[in-house]
């Protein structure tokens, strides 16, 4: 069985084998050298579960990249600067990291701005709010990822 979920810019897909094993495709972000470092210190420190799901399996294998729960909740380290990011776009603030949220009426994916990273966090609306999960993914931004200079986004 194949579930598929849309997430801007990538195809995230969950894989369930029968034996329940899950893997989650996700095309792993290709950031600087910098930023790839700091964000494998951030992916290496995620929890084993997030909003009440449990990790799973990503392939390919990346240490950017993680997944939790069916459907998938995925995080993304590293990837491009949104498109849609803009001085004026609406942003919310969790523990003193700014989120973009997309669709701006609907979000499921939020992404980090202000760092030396971008990090997306794709959280099905079948989760509820994402409170408990974009917190937890600041807390590890504001630890792993410098802030850029004030007014830079």
């Amino acid at each position: 069985m194949r579930i598929l979920l849309r997430w801007t810019p990538v195809l995230l897909a969950l894989a369930v084998t029968g034996c329940g094993a899950q893997t989650v495709r996700m095309e792993p972000p290709v950031p600087g050298p910098a930023a790839e470092e700091s964000c494998a210190a951030l992916v290496a420190d995620l929890p084993d579960t997030l909003m009440d799901a449990g990790r799973v399996g990503v392939r390919p294998a990346s240490d950017l990249t993680a997944a939790w729960g069916e459907p998938a909740i995925g995080l993304r380290c590293g990837v491009e600067r949104p498109v849609s990011l803009a001085p004026d776009s609406l942003l919310e603030e969790v523990n003193g990291v700014p989120w973009l949220s997309e669709p701006a009426d609907a979000p499921t994916v939020f992404t980090a701005v202000g760092h030396e990273a971008y990090v997306e966090l794709l959280v099905p609306t079948s989760y509820g709010p994402p409170a408990a999960a974009l917190t937890t993914v600041s807390d590890l931004v504001s630890e792993h990822l410098p802030p850029l200079p004030d007014g830079e986004l």
